[in-house]
């Protein structure tokens, strides 16, 4: 078995969780390569000297499983190149919240259970981003979490219409919208006022955020939907799409942002058998 081990520098400060787990996972004959998940400008961080790192694309073609070290986001991240070689992803938590990590810092013991395959593979949805500016597609992404159409700093709200198969459902002034899985649907759609949905369930979440519309509510699409967001006229406002917290893609009025379900499919490893609402009365502290 061989595992890729991808820790946050920033959150896993001297690599001490990822070296830990790789000493117990090289004890019971796991085969262990140290991967940084993105590029380490210069002396901005003080890395083990000993450690030689490792190209994550080159070692995902060959791996078995993605060890990932840090929050939500560093999980984020690293699904799309895990994903990309059907490798399943198990994180370890070191941020606040961590909904998407299998394990706390402190459980870091249970990884020897991995030898011995007493694990599980959850698979969770995605969903393919793209925006449309006359017609043509001029940006793509795939969300494993959300995409966020927002408003810029000046608070002005943006005019909305919400499709589903090109059928009109909705259209509201508001600060933006989300659309997200149901993976997402604990992070920025639940802060929002949207639904908790299991998240292995199949659904698209469409939550409007501050709308100023009495009828502007969250709801569940089916998982073979078209979902569009169609922007208003723009007169001196700036609105942005984020995928997943990434880069904000600086949208136009008249842009078209659609979502419907992926092909791709993200593998999340699970090995305490906690069940999701354990999780969530842990994390949030009661539903």
């Amino acid at each position: 078995m061989k595992v890729v081990l991808s820790p946050n520098p920033y959150r896993d400060r001297g690599l001490k969780a990822a070296q830990a787990a790789e000493k117990i996972l090289r004890s019971v004959g796991v085969e262990t390569v140290m991967c940084l998940p993105f590029p380490v400008e210069g002396g901005s961080l003080d890395l083990p000297k000993h450690i030689r790192f490792k190209n994550t694309q080159e070692e995902l073609k060959s791996a078995d499983m993605l060890i990932c070290f840090g929050g939500d986001g560093t999980i984020l991240h690293a699904a799309k190149d895990a994903n990309a070689c059907h490798v399943p992803v198990l994180g370890v938590n070191l941020g606040s919240v961590g909904f998407m990590a299998e394990l706390e810092q402190g459980e870091l013991s249970m990884l020897s259970r991995l030898a011995a395959g007493k694990y599980t593979i959850e698979s969770r949805m995605m969903l393919d981003v793209v925006v449309r500016r006359e017609g043509k597609i001029i940006y793509s992404d795939l969300a494993l979490n959300d995409a966020a159409v927002t408003k810029g700093a000046v608070a002005r709200v943006v005019d909305l219409e919400v499709y589903g198969d090109k059928v009109l459902i909705s259209s509201f002034s508001a600060d933006g919208v989300i659309i997200s899985t149901p993976t997402g649907s604990t992070a920025y759609s639940m802060s929002a006022g949207g639904p908790i949905v299991e998240p292995t369930a199949e659904n698209i979440i469409v939550t409007p955020i501050c709308p100023h519309a009495l009828s502007a509510r969250s709801f569940v699409l089916g998982r073979g939907r078209l979902l569009s967001v169609k922007l208003g006229r723009m007169v001196r406002k700036t609105t942005y799409l984020s995928v997943d917290g990434g880069k904000a893609f600086r949208l136009n009025g008249g842009d078209v942002v659609e979502a419907r379900e992926s092909k791709s499919k993200t593998q999340l490893v699970r090995v305490t058998g906690r069940t999701f609402y354990e999780i969530l009365n842990h994390k949030l502290g009661g539903v």
